[in-house]
């Protein structure tokens, strides 16, 4: 049923007939974009099947490897640095036994079990086999492995830090538990696919050390491009979800969390903070002023880079200092109100945003202060941080709803859960509130985004 409003036609619902009929077409060429996405790269997948590297490759560790128990404490630096047990380790489950879920827009993958179980772990998987899957993305049994492992990555690594890997591996406890089976929706679910997008995407030598730099710069390049992955969560992905290396480590998106810019743009990124503050938030997960991480950044903070040696994370700092600034979006730039406007009384709020105004009182400002400088420890202290200056709020919504703590919930590190005490409504408030409060811009979250982040 429809009426006449206004010079268009009008649905019943208050729809107008013209702007469905402009979203239908919408969704429709997202639809044609991506089966031809996936038309090209099925072809680029058959093109390339008996010329992308499936065969074993020849493996042999350079004289310069050590041996017994000095390679497995390098294996084991080495895991660590490269953050394997946050993705091959559930909260409640076993060390390295996987199962961890990875969803995504066409569906979920799970982590495999990398123990030295020899049934569903890699216990009998050769040295070779484990060299082809960390730099061609192949299974033991030829099968072709999604990026989800991050492999575009580690196809950097060398030879010998590969295999200390897999010897310090070699030596943990065994667990037989299977992951569950991936659930992906047709085509994604044909591993053969990804023959043609690793064809286009995925590096085909070992990082080659820039002879113009000295060995500081060398190694944090070597950190944050292979081993540590930092592109792989901070640099936004492509149509064909790639990483767009032209606009490298400006920012990206993981599982609903915003991953920040973290190139040197003095607006978007790290250009105004001091080195300091950099180290601090990679090896503390805070720095003054400058707000505490949380989500996966905090867990790759608690489970990798804060195990590593000071070393390591001034040549971090030292890389990224030099990597290309990339402006962002406007609207997630980091801003902060004046200290004088950070009270109770300093904002105004509306019908809409009173509640979160209220909820913040009792549930926040206790730990937080109005100031957002912390009232007990410098991991309360949330002021000046990219999360409180974006609209959507996404990271402040996951954190409320999720809470955030370290794997052992320690005292004094640990925030609750507040999903089952607050209804969508009321969290969504909280979040516009919290985003208004400290830094003046006007939050947009709405109570069905809040349903759809649970």
């Amino acid at each position: 049923m429809t009426e006449w409003s206004g010079g268009r036609i009008q649905s019943a619902s208050g729809t107008p007939k013209f702007k469905r009929k402009s979203a239908a077409m919408a969704r429709w060429r997202k639809y044609i974009i991506g089966i031809c996405t996936i038309a090209v790269v099925g072809l680029l997948g058959a093109a390339c099947f008996f010329f992308w590297p499936h065969a074993l490759p020849e493996v042999q560790a350079s004289k310069a490897q050590p041996t017994g128990a000095e390679l497995i404490a390098r294996g084991e630096y080495l895991t660590v640095a490269a953050d394997c047990a946050a993705c091959h380790t559930t909260k409640s489950g076993k060390a390295f036994a996987g199962g961890l879920a990875f969803k995504l827009p066409f569906g979920t993958i799970y982590s495999p079990n990398i123990t030295p179980d020899k049934t569903v772990g890699i216990g009998d998987w050769s040295d070779a086999e484990f060299v082809r899957a960390m730099r061609s993305g192949v299974g033991k049994h030829g099968e072709d492995l999604y990026p989800a492992f991050p492999y575009t990555s580690y196809a950097l690594l060398s030879t010998d830090d590969i295999l200390a890997i897999r010897a310090y591996l070699t030596t943990l406890a065994p667990v037989t538990e299977a992951a569950p089976e991936n659930a992906l929706a047709f085509p994604f679910n044909q591993r053969p696919l990804m023959r043609g997008w690793k064809l286009l995407f995925v590096p085909r030598g070992p990082f080659e050390p820039d002879p113009a730099r000295d060995k500081i710069w060398n190694d944090g390049a070597y950190l944050v491009e292979a081993l540590a992955h930092c592109g792989e969560c901070h640099t936004p992905r492509g149509l064909m979800f790639q990483r767009k290396q032209g606009v490298a480590l400006s920012g990206g998106d993981v599982d609903g969390w915003k991953a920040w810019n973290i190139t040197p743009d003095k607006e978007y990124g790290l250009g105004n903070w001091s080195d300091e503050q950099i180290a601090g938030m990679l090896s503390a997960g805070h720095a003054k002023g400058r707000g505490v991480a949380a989500g996966p950044m905090r867990e790759a903070i608690d489970l990798s880079l804060s195990k590593l040696p000071t070393s390591d994370i001034d040549a971090i700092v030292a890389y990224l200092r030099t990597v290309p600034a990339v402006a962002g979006d406007p609207d997630i730039k980091a801003v902060r109100r004046k200290e004088e406007e950070l009270s109770a009384a300093s904002t105004p709020v509306s019908s809409d945003t009173q509640p979160g105004k209220q909820i913040y009182a009792g549930a926040c400002a206790s730990c937080h202060g109005w100031d957002g400088e912390g009232q007990f420890n410098p991991r309360a202290a949330i002021v000046g941080g990219h999360a409180l200056s974006d609209p959507t709020a996404s990271n402040v919504v996951r954190v409320v709803l999720q809470g955030s703590s370290d794997h052992g919930a320690a005292p004094g590190r640990t925030m609750p859960s507040f999903a089952k005490i607050y209804s969508d409504e009321d969290v969504a408030a909280l979040a516009n509130y919290v985003v208004e409060h400290f830094s003046g811009r006007t939050g947009t979250v709405t109570a069905k985004q809040i349903s759809e982040a649970r």
